[in-house]
């Protein structure tokens, strides 16, 4: 199943559970592995490592160490600093007896020797989501993943099919939908704050920097060591390795990312797809800047049109990046500026804005959110997003953003991709999954996996 390097596993138990009235005993010990340890992957190990009740026992990436100093997550990522983390953490009060985490480059030979995981956190490459979490929960196992939750159409559609039939806890990596800005708004809106809400703005500015190309580039740099480009490639079609392409641009590229939309929209669109109970658009259109077949916009809108739901009117939608922004509200006030990310409901009565990630919901003019009397809370709050899919792990409830409440944000967000490579106005059968007036338009539905890589 590829190259694979394990080590010893653990074989006592680490520091929260040697005992004592304030340790967790070892039958309420939630067994975690890690897939992708890139940046956002070691954010959520050392969130997890500080969680009493959970043990990373296993993680897996192609990649045993890069340099990420000039990106966002700066110092360096990969296997080896994970490692270093978990026996940082683990070490000290194992007294001699931590043995080390396993680790492997192949995240399936892990889930198919490692029989004592319980869940898995997923922070790889978009295009390779849907083959980590499918697998996962093949096995049998709980499923964190970060956004977005596939990297097509059909992905989405199939994963939350399989997770809902295997009754396996999952979570969705948009961690404002465990926030209290986003039931708040969720809370006004359903009140009455602003009345009926038939118009939405959402927006990031990410997108640009992934890459000034158009085309692959045509130099062929010899593969780093420690990398495992086969497997980095995963399901997606061979091609050399390139620095344009790994460990961080990834996000440019169409065969490994999504763009701005897939990289914020899963944060900035969600608390839009909660408060109005959006499922299924039935009309997609975009207009992005610099796309081409192989790399995403550097800039895109994406309008969408929801029909009536319940006792709420048809509403359109608009998502802007790449640093393409709404019109400034006028209750904004002059001295103001839209944020770098945020959403804005246009409603009958009134305009509702919060910030990227849901947070800082507020009413606007001013002056209204200072006439209004917010409402009781009626949303249960969160114990913080990973918090959330640990407890739905153990039995605890479900968690906030599970698949099946992040499936129709997510199939939206592919729905605007395809719109975005199409350039067409499409016209959408939701339940059939497929488009209706240009066909195609359907052949972006499914992915294409490489022989070895089908689920």
């Amino acid at each position: 199943m590829g190259a694979a390097v394990a080590t010893a596993a653990f074989t006592i138990v680490p520091r929260q559970v040697l005992g004592g009235a304030e340790h967790t005993p070892p039958s309420e010990m939630l067994n975690v592995a890690v897939i992708g340890t890139g940046g956002q992957g070691l954010s959520n190990l050392r969130f997890l490592l500080h969680q009493s009740d959970v043990r990373i026992m296993a993680i897996a990436d192609p990649n045993w160490e890069s340099d990420y100093s000039a990106f966002y997550y700066r110092g360096t990522a990969g296997r080896g600093p994970a490692l270093g983390l978990v026996k940082e953490a683990y070490e000290p009060q194992a007294k001699g007896s931590f043995k080390g985490c396993a680790d492997y480059a192949d995240f399936r030979e892990m889930l198919e020797r490692e029989k004592d995981i319980d869940a898995v956190l997923i922070a790889t490459p978009d295009h390779v989501h849907y083959a980590a979490a499918m697998a996962a929960i093949q096995h049998g196992k709980h499923v964190y993943c970060e956004k977005p939750m596939c990297h097509s159409l059909y992905e989405v559609r199939k994963l939350a099919e399989t997770a809902r039939e295997a009754k396996v806890a999952t979570q969705l990596g948009n961690q404002g939908h465990s926030g209290d800005g986003i039931r708040a708004a969720c809370e006004w809106i359903w009140d009455g704050a602003i009345g009926p809400v038939r118009e939405v703005h959402a927006w990031s500015t990410t997108g640009p920097e992934w890459t000034t190309m158009k085309e692959r580039p045509q130099d062929t740099p010899p593969v780093p060591e420690g990398l495992d480009w086969d497997l980095w490639l995963g399901p997606a079609a061979c091609r050399p390795y390139h620095p344009a392409y790994a460990p961080y641009n990834w996000r440019g590229w169409w065969d490994f990312g999504t763009g701005g939309i897939g990289d914020m929209a899963c944060h900035n669109l969600d608390p839009a797809f909660w408060a109005l109970s959006l499922d299924c658009p039935v009309s997609v259109e975009a207009s992005s800047c610099d796309c081409t077949d192989e790399v995403t916009p550097h800039a895109s809108i994406v309008h969408y049109e929801f029909p009536v739901r319940g006792d709420m009117p048809p509403v359109k939608v608009h998502w802007y990046d790449g640093g393409i922004l709404p019109e400034r509200p006028d209750e904004l006030g002059p001295d103001k500026k839209l944020r770098d990310n945020g959403i804005l409901f246009v409603g009958d009565k009134g305009k509702l804005m919060l910030d990227g990630w849901s947070r800082n919901p507020r009413l606007i003019p001013e002056s209204a959110m200072e006439a209004y009397t917010r409402p009781p809370e009626t949303l249960p709050r969160s114990e913080g997003h990973h918090r959330d899919w640990i407890k739905a792990c153990k039995g605890d409830g479900r968690a906030s953003s599970n698949f099946d409440v992040a499936g129709p944000l997510n199939e939206a967000i592919m729905m605007g991709i395809i719109a975005i490579r199409t350039g067409e106005k499409l016209y959408w059968d939701g339940p059939a999954m497929r488009c209706t007036n240009v066909p195609a338009a359907n052949d972006l539905i499914w992915p294409v996996y490489r022989e070895g890589w089908s689920l």
